[in-house]
């Protein structure tokens, strides 16, 4: 697939990149990504995936946009109250980068969807979803990239479980729906927090399909806000994970 002139000089800063190039900006026309949450996380996340020239976004979202919204979820603005968020930002998406098809699906998403992205993003802001998902992607061989964020902190990673040798999913690092956990509509989330994490799930994403440099897989990023000091930590497989432990029932 030839790039265009138009191609050319959108995608210029990438090509330049020695680990993108020319080859890497067609990997990323090609690439279809499934995003599950429309929202903080998943909007700013599916904007630079559709800068970057992704071929195919599929946005799962069931929720309408709120005034409360407006203070992290920059995709939307006061005229946007009241409208399904899939859909808005799915007209965005395809206005701004007309070479990306972008599908809005105005539902949350559950496991007996079938997802058409060859990664999977979890945007979303609860756990059955997360698990599910996780489930889902390590049935299908996906990679799944998460995020998630709350009050002044938050964290990204890649579970790469049924397509990455010994690569851990998410349910090795969260067994069970830990007691404390509150969303960010109970806790309260400064916004900027949710920007950094989608655009660290978007830089996920990127790297997934172009090759470039080394995936999170098998790590974890942390944010603190309020200390301004990210931290890596790694993860290990599970090895009596529900999921993907190799001593799971069968």
């Amino acid at each position: 697939m030839s790039l265009s002139p138009e191609d050319l000089a959108r995608h210029k800063r990438h090509i330049m990149l020695k680990e993108i190039g020319g080859p890497g900006v067609q990997k990323l026309r090609t690439a279809s990504v499934s995003l599950v949450g429309a929202g903080a996380l998943g909007g700013p996340c599916a904007m630079y995936l559709a800068a970057a020239g992704i071929g195919r976004i599929e946005l799962w979202d069931d929720d309408v946009v709120e005034r409360s919204n407006l203070q992290r979820q920059v995709q939307f603005g006061e005229g946007d109250l009241g409208k399904f968020k899939a859909e808005i930002l799915a007209a965005r998406l395809s206005a701004d980068h007309p070479g990306t098809h972008v599908t809005s699906r105005r539902k949350r998403w559950e496991a007996s969807d079938a997802l058409a992205g060859g990664i999977l993003v979890d945007a979303s802001d609860n756990f059955p979803t997360r698990y599910a998902l996780n489930e889902t992607a390590h049935r299908s061989a996906r990679p799944m990239v998460h995020g998630a964020a709350a009050g002044w902190s938050g964290q990204a990673s890649v579970f790469a479980s049924g397509c990455r040798e010994g690569a851990p999913c998410y349910r090795c690092w969260v067994p069970q729906t830990p007691p404390e956990a509150e969303a960010c509509d109970e806790v309260g989330v400064v916004g900027p927090i949710t920007g950094i994490v989608s655009t660290l799930m978007a830089l996920e994403v990127i790297k997934l399909v172009t090759g470039a440099g080394t995936p999170l897989i098998g790590h974890l990023v942390l944010v603190d806000g309020l200390g301004g000091t990210p931290r890596k930590v790694g993860l290990r497989r599970d090895a009596s994970c529900p999921v993907c432990g190799t001593e799971r029932a069968v």
